[in-house]
């Protein structure tokens, strides 16, 4: 019952007071019932002991009918309202760049499948942290596009970084031509934060665009770039070469990350840069950039009222139509 009220409210709460009238109004009807019913007078009620008739049960019913229509009227009178709650939400998001490095030395082993599968997976999960924000995704190797521009439908997002495979480009590591062409995606975008997250596990050896010069436009344009080297320490097993067929072949392999370039890149656009040994330093890393880069939401809400009284009235008529009916058909006093 309690939970029937919890979103009920009363536009005319004072009219409830009137429910105290309702001890008074039965204290009254029981005092008058002997002038309402007639009496008559007999020398002894003997034979009468233990004879009732289904009219003298029903009668009683009477008093209680006329109670729950004053009842029913009261609250009815109280208008009572049925509290709908919208919400409307008014977010200042982020636009967001996944440049993620497809060279062929993404599929090391070092993690589980892979790197790349690994790093799927993570920016997949940082997706779908991110709901208010813009995000468009890059993939760069020997040379760099755009895989998804800038879009708030996440579920394209994640069917895109889904997609996302080694091979497709042209290999090697162009780590400013994919970081250009991250800054294209988000130059000209009127938000106020627009970030960069560059994730590669090699060291530049592609590109017509020299990194440093990269991350200087993307300063001049107001763009924080968090790079993440990815890849274990020492040697991994990776792929060294292909097979007549195109298939990769594997050997021990020094995993080599320009550390010292990332960290440049980072420290220009005011950004960070992290190390990723493992998948899941690599997911505590996006983890700190998704608390690093908060989305500003300004939620207003919004109530409406749904009037309930008519059913209070309709029950009040009810019960009122049938106590009259009963009083002057079927239990009908003689006068």
């Amino acid at each position: 019952m309690m939970n029937f009220w919890a979103n009920y409210t009363f536009a005319q709460p004072w009219a409830l007071l009137l429910l105290l009238l309702a001890p008074l109004v039965g204290w009254w009807y029981y005092r008058q019932r002997d002038q309402r019913y007639p009496n008559l007078r007999m020398s002894s009620l003997a034979a009468l002991a233990g004879v009732s008739s289904w009219r003298t049960r029903l009668r009683i019913l009477l008093p209680w009918l006329r109670g729950v229509a004053l009842v029913a009227l009261v609250i009815a009178l109280a208008r009572p309202q049925r509290t709908l709650q919208e919400e409307s939400i008014k977010a200042e998001g982020i636009d967001i760049v996944l440049a993620m490095d497809l060279s062929s030395s993404m599929l090391a082993q070092d993690f589980s499948p892979n790197r790349l599968e690994a790093s799927k997976q993570v920016a997949i999960d940082f997706v779908n942290k991110r709901l208010y924000d813009r995000i468009s995704i890059v993939a760069f190797a020997g040379e760099a596009f755009t895989s998804c521009p800038l879009t708030t439908d996440h579920d394209v997002v994640r069917t895109f970084i889904s997609t996302l495979a080694c091979g497709a480009l042209e290999d090697g590591t162009a780590i400013g031509q994919g970081l250009a062409t991250a800054i294209n995606r988000v130059k000209d975008s009127e938000v106020v934060s627009k970030i960069i997250i560059l994730l590669t596990d090699g060291v530049n050896n592609a590109g017509y665009l020299p990194p440093e010069m990269a991350a200087n436009i993307a300063r001049e344009f107001g763009i924080k770039v968090y790079t993440i080297g990815v890849g274990s320490q020492g040697e991994a097993l990776t792929p060294v070469s292909r097979d007549p067929f195109g298939r990769y072949r594997y050997d021990i392999a020094k995993v080599e990350i320009d550390e010292a370039l990332l960290m440049q890149i980072a420290e220009t656009t005011d950004g960070r840069y992290f190390r990723a040994t493992s998948q899941e330093e690599l997911q505590k890393i996006y983890d700190l950039i998704d608390q690093l880069e908060k989305t500003t939401i300004e939620t207003t809400v919004v109530k409406r009222y749904q009037e309930r009284f008519r059913g209070f009235a309709l029950w009040a008529a009810i019960a009122l139509l049938l106590e009259l009916i009963l009083r002057y058909t079927v239990l009908r006093s003689i006068p």
